[in-house]
This record gives C-alpha cells, sequence and structure tokens, in this order.
C-alpha cells in the first residue's frame, strides 16, 4: 500500500469516527499554497481542523510527534485562508480547535485501521501570526 492510500484509509476512519462523536464534516483536504488541512469539521460551537497522521503498528514515530512546529504553522495558515475565505463560518462556530488523530494499521499484505487516537486541542496559534 503507498503513502497516498495509506493516509486515505487513516482519513476516512476518522472522518467516519467523528461523524459518530456528532461531528459534521465541512471539507476534505483543503489545500491553499501554504499548505494543507486534511479534516475541517464543526461540533458545538467549534470549527475543529484535524490532521491525520496514519502509522502501522510497531512505527517508531507516533503520529503526534511527527506534527511538528512547522508543521502546526502550515495548518494554522492554511486555516486561517479557510477562514478569511469564509467568514460566515466563523458566525456560526465562533472557536477554533486544532486536534491531531493518530491513525494506527494492521502490518500485513491489507492493512486495516487497528486504533484510532484523538488528541483535542493538540495545539494553538501562539507564536504564528492569523488574521482570525
Amino acid at each position: 500500500m503507498d503513502k497516498q492510500a495509506k493516509g486515505k484509509l487513516g482519513e476516512d476512519a476518522v472522518c467516519e469516527e467523528l461523524k459518530k462523536r456528532g461531528h459534521t464534516i465541512i471539507a476534505r483536504n483543503y489545500h491553499k499554497r501554504v499548505g494543507e488541512v486534511d479534516i475541517i469539521s464543526a461540533i458545538g460551537n467549534n470549527i475543529v481542523f484535524t490532521e491525520v497522521k496514519t502509522r502501522k503498528l510497531g512505527t517508531l514515530v507516533r503520529g503526534v510527534e511527527a506534527v511538528n512546529f512547522i508543521k502546526k504553522r502550515k495548518i494554522i495558515l492554511t486555516a486561517d485562508a479557510y477562514l478569511t475565505e469564509n467568514p460566515e463560518i466563523l458566525q456560526k462556530y465562533p472557536y477554533v480547535r486544532y486536534d491531531i488523530a493518530e491513525v494506527w494499521l494492521t502490518v500485513g499484505t491489507v492493512p486495516k485501521v487497528s486504533d484510532i487516537n484523538f488528541f483535542e486541542n493538540a495545539f494553538d496559534t501562539e507564536g504564528v501570526y492569523t488574521a482570525n
């Protein structure tokens, strides 16, 4: 399974779990020049930007550890671009949250999702200038 297929498998699983938890999926794979946000969803008063990291069981570096300051900055700036393009979103969902979903896949010829760990409010915009 190539990297793109592995990533899509993880993102699909996270979207399904978010729906079960009451989220409304607004967008997936939102791209701007500065970066990408894997999943944009809403729950309660929150607009949630979720970074999905998919790993095979036994991998040494956890997904949550792979989201360093540079990656966080790209996510924040991309989210800021989304909010600037869609100002009505902040009227409906005034609180912005940045989550990380860590997806674990089984090892084998046909990997399957073994577990999903969610890190809500995994990071904030401290140290990054945003317009919103």
